[in-house]
């Protein structure tokens, strides 16, 4: 490979999130951050940026603009207009802006379960009443959505909040089972926001489908969100931009800022236009070395660590570990306390999933290996 994924980078002392959440003997596997170094591309446009000595108020350039539409033509097949395009600082934001634009009081919100926590606490935040729709295992070792439940939940509410690629599941929705869930909203009238953070990361050839492409009225009713953060690891560059690509709805939800979304970080918007136009080569190692690690983890599932089920990510770089099979109270803080490994608790995505974490193995092999070396001693100690 080209670019190397394998040096471990001591992140201690850096205020780094991931790195300060519990003591130094305790291996951090939770948040959706990688331990890998961003691509040299990006960290030389960043020096290159601080040239120049003003880090003031920013907006997206013309060049930023017409590098994100090159993007999502070259990679979808999707034509996106500049003006179609609003950066803001991260997803979170604007999957709460869209709420707050659209859905009514008496409206309810749907999340597919389990989900990422802040996705599942949206609603909340403005007093909307939440319905969720677990999803259900099959027997191929994969994760589908129930299509009559979803049906029913949506009656009369005013979104639906979707991920995909999906977090923590690792689901690449497939065209037929996204373009009937789509068709789902549009029966019921109710808004698609569809947070696609982890779109370029997919496994075993697949590739992402931007829900908006699947027609125009879908198109119309959809507020996408993306960034490069995940993919090329610069989450703490705060940037993320929206695909909105109706001149109404742009509109509103763009006033729905309402005094707390402001605007990027100059940084972040330069981080984001280097990984766009010069960081594929990066990120196609990148996504082979994701696929090694997970493959590493599944066989060690298999032969080291029985009693502990996963359905294989088809992308992302989490891993949902069902460790129901162990027989713990609570597998989340065994592993924590006897292993000294820090992973995210299964009730952070759902309120059946106690028996649930999820592990992030976006990170040097060797970290990954000793992560799973603790747990399996870990276990075999009890």
């Amino acid at each position: 490979m080209s670019y190397d994924f394998d040096t471990l980078h001591p992140r201690h002392g850096t205020g780094s999130t991931k790195w300060s959440r519990y003591p130094e003997d305790v291996l951090p596997m939770w948040v959706a951050d990688m331990d890998f170094a961003a691509a040299p591309q990006i960290i030389d446009a960043l020096r290159q940026r601080l040239e120049h000595p003003l880090l003031g108020y920013s907006v997206a350039r013309d060049e930023l603009r017409a590098a994100v539409v090159a993007d999502l033509w070259h990679k979808y097949a999707w034509r996106v207009q500049p003006d179609e395009l609003i950066f803001l600082p991260g997803v979170e934001p604007g999957f709460n802006m869209a709420l707050h634009a659209f859905v009514k009081p008496h409206q309810q919100v749907v999340v597919q379960t389990p989900n990422y926590r802040p996705l599942r606490l949206a609603p909340g935040n403005w007093q909307l009443r939440k319905i969720e729709v677990p999803f259900q295992a099959t027997a191929e070792g994969t994760y589908t959505t129930p299509l009559a439940e979803l049906r029913q939940a949506l009656q009369g509410a005013g979104a639906l909040l979707l991920s995909n690629p999906h977090n923590p599941l690792g689901k690449v929705f497939p065209r037929e089972e996204l373009q009937a869930v789509a068709e789902a909203c549009l029966e019921q009238g109710a808004l698609i926001v569809s947070d696609e953070i982890h779109a370029e990361l997919c496994f075993d050839g697949r590739r992402h489908i931007p829900t908006a492409t699947l027609g125009p009225e879908i198109a119309r009713r959809t507020i996408t969100l993306m960034s490069a953060s995940k993919a090329y690891n610069v989450a703490g560059m705060k940037t993320c931009f929206a695909i909105v690509q109706d001149p109404a709805t742009r509109l509103a939800f763009n006033n729905a800022r309402a005094g707390m979304v402001d605007s990027v970080s100059p940084l972040g918007l330069e981080a984001t236009h280097a990984a766009l136009t010069q960081g594929d080569a990066w990120r196609q190692e990148l996504i082979t070395y994701l696929q090694a690690n997970r493959d590493y983890l599944l066989e060690a599932l298999r032969t080291r660590l029985p009693g502990i089920g996963m359905h294989a990510p088809q992308g992302t770089y989490l891993a949902w570990l069902d460790c129901s099979g162990l027989g713990l109270e609570d597998p989340h803080a065994f592993f924590l306390e006897q292993a000294k490994v820090g992973l995210s608790a299964g009730l952070e995505f759902g309120d059946d999933c106690q028996q649930f974490v999820r592990l992030n193995f976006g990170c040097p092999r060797a970290l990954l290996e000793e992560g799973i070396r603790r747990m399996e001693q870990s276990l075999g100690q009890r």
